[in-house]
């Protein structure tokens, strides 16, 4: 018998001598990690809405593609009343914010089309990008001043085809906001799309929760794209965009056709959670207080630089140093994971502090002494 090569052991001992090597582990300690930023996801008002709807029979499985037998009216209640609330055209429901985002961009840009997209987008951005027919250009984040002047130069070279610019509306890792308003009227200007991720804007900022594009929402030239799973507490993600462009997906994006439609039962669970966001704004405002609270804990006894928002980096440069810091926090009961590079820029390996409504100013105040004792500790 031939004895297979596995080159793929290697490969991962290779991760492990730098301190990449990720292994999965269960939540412990208190949450200071996760995207549920308004504790939706084990709230008992989502859980009993969703008790009484297993109970009249809504169902757990789609059974099928959209195309097939697994497109349900919950499917179509959830687009129709998410297109109401966000001030879409048209909304489509997917089974995940990868999968949505893989589904524009490898399908609306064209062949001679170009995408600009921010350096720092998701990486199921980066997938969608590669996938596409179109020419892709990375551009320095947020720098809306490189993103006109390289469509000026592309357009003085004779670029026909449509440009797309590619954002995060809130920046995952750093917690930073884009300058949509200036990126917008450069979309207008030069006849592009703009393409704007709200996955960690929607829920938490803009009027009523509806996120930081609010205001370009329903424009014929934006494409946002809405996940479920973050604040909302749920699962999916919505893409909001035209009527012509929403029927283009639905006939050509292979992650829509070709997937297996997200469960009724979890639709149900999205259209509950927009009714509990506009139900109960309190639930935002308490969130931006703690967002302020842990940031201005953070920048007064740790002297570092802060977001401004509920995504709190502490940047700490070395591999193997936030991998340590982060498990003495875990240890000390506080769940703070390591971000590493290729998910962020080499040699910006980082704490990812996230804070959501599952903790207090307690738990922060004693999270942050403990992380400027750990701190001193690695000096």
């Amino acid at each position: 018998m031939i004895k297979l090569s596995h080159p793929h052991g290697d490969k991962l001992d290779v991760l492990a001598s730098r301190g990449r090597l990720r292994r999965l582990s269960l939540p412990n300690g208190v949450d200071l990690s996760s995207n549920d930023y308004l504790g939706l996801a084990r709230s008992p008002e989502l859980a009993a809405r969703l008790i009484e709807a297993l109970q009249r029979g809504v169902a757990t499985g789609s059974g099928g593609s959209r195309l097939l037998r697994g497109h349900h009216e919950e499917h179509e209640e959830l687009e129709a009343e998410a297109a109401r609330f966000f001030g879409a055209q048209r909304m489509l429901y997917f089974g995940g914010g990868y999968s949505a985002n893989l589904a524009i961009l490898s399908t609306l840009p064209q062949a001679g089309d170009l995408i600009l997209y921010d350096a720092l987008v998701h990486a199921s951005a980066y997938d969608g990008i590669r996938a596409s027919r179109a020419d892709a250009l990375s551009i320095p984040h947020n720098d809306a001043h490189a993103f006109e002047a390289t469509l000026k130069s592309w357009r003085q070279g004779g670029g026909k085809g449509c440009p797309w610019i590619v954002v995060e509306s809130l920046y995952s890792m750093d917690g930073d906001v884009a300058p949509l308003a200036d990126l917008a009227e450069i979309a207008e200007r030069y006849g592009a799309f703009l393409v704007i991720d709200e996955a960690h804007a929607t829920g938490v900022h803009g009027p009523n929760g509806r996120g930081l594009a609010a205001t370009f929402e329903g424009r014929e030239d934006v494409i946002t794209l809405h996940t479920c799973g973050k604040a909302l507490g749920a699962f999916g993600g919505l893409v909001g965009a035209s009527r012509l462009m929403c029927d283009f997906l639905i006939n050509r994006a292979r992650p829509f056709i070709y997937a297996t439609a997200p469960p009724p039962l979890q639709a149900l669970a999205v259209r509950e959670a927009l009714a509990l966001i506009q139900a109960e704004p309190q639930r935002r405002k308490a969130l931006q207080d703690l967002a302020a609270f842990a940031n201005n804990k953070i920048g007064e006894r740790l002297g570092l630089p802060t977001s401004g928002t509920q995504i709190i980096p502490v940047l700490l440069g070395e591999d193997g140093k936030a991998v340590r810091v982060a498990e003495k926090l875990q240890a000390a009961g506080f769940d703070i994971r390591a971000i590493r590079p290729p998910t962020v820029p080499a040699r910006t390996a980082r704490l990812r502090i996230t804070i959501t409504l599952n903790v207090d100013q307690e738990i922060i105040e004693r999270m942050v002494d403990q992380l400027a004792r750990i701190l001193e500790d690695e000096r």
